[in-house]
């Protein structure tokens, strides 16, 4: 097991108080100013402002079984941020703990909204023609940024043995 990286650890917490603090700060700003009253607002030919509530996981999957039980949710998200932020700090980068923190920020901002509220609130909303994506927020963002960082990280980032020579 890696040794704990202090330098890490600060940095994966940075990366969580940004990703909350936007998200919690956008939403703000859309349930007190922007959707008052609540509306579509058209931004561009395939982005719209859009008010929603989901009191599930990731595009409203589970909504019936965790709708009656905000905080079994909150429970489990708090359980993988605290394993989140443990493996963060023994991350073999600094680039691998920012992005486990944007994760852990995004989903911290999401448990947020389900104290608060009892769902979260999203209101990005991306489409094609008719047909529209699951509506987001910024802790969705920052935890699909914090994905691909981690991903391509892997794919791209490490030095990889060089292959054995064939006769």
């Amino acid at each position: 097991m890696p040794a704990l990286a202090p330098a890490n650890l600060t940095s994966a917490l940075a990366a969580v108080a940004a990703a909350t603090v936007l998200d919690q700060g956008t939403k703000w700003l859309i349930l007190e100013v922007v959707m008052q009253p609540p509306q579509v607002i058209p931004i561009v030919p395939f982005f719209n402002l859009t008010l929603g509530y989901n009191t599930g996981i990731s595009f409203g999957l589970l909504k019936t079984v965790f709708a009656d039980n905000p905080w079994a949710l909150t429970g489990l998200t708090l359980l993988v941020v605290g394993f989140l932020l443990v493996w963060a700090s023994r991350a073999g980068s600094r680039r691998e703990a920012i992005a486990l923190g944007l994760i852990s920020g995004g989903a911290l901002g999401n448990a947020v909204d389900r104290i608060r509220q009892g769902a979260v609130t999203d209101f990005l909303d991306v489409y094609v023609g008719t047909w529209h994506w699951p509506t987001f927020n910024m802790a969705d963002v920052a935890i699909f940024l914090g994905a691909v960082v981690l991903v391509a990280g892997d794919l791209f980032g490490r030095n990889r043995p060089a292959a054995p020579a064939s006769s």
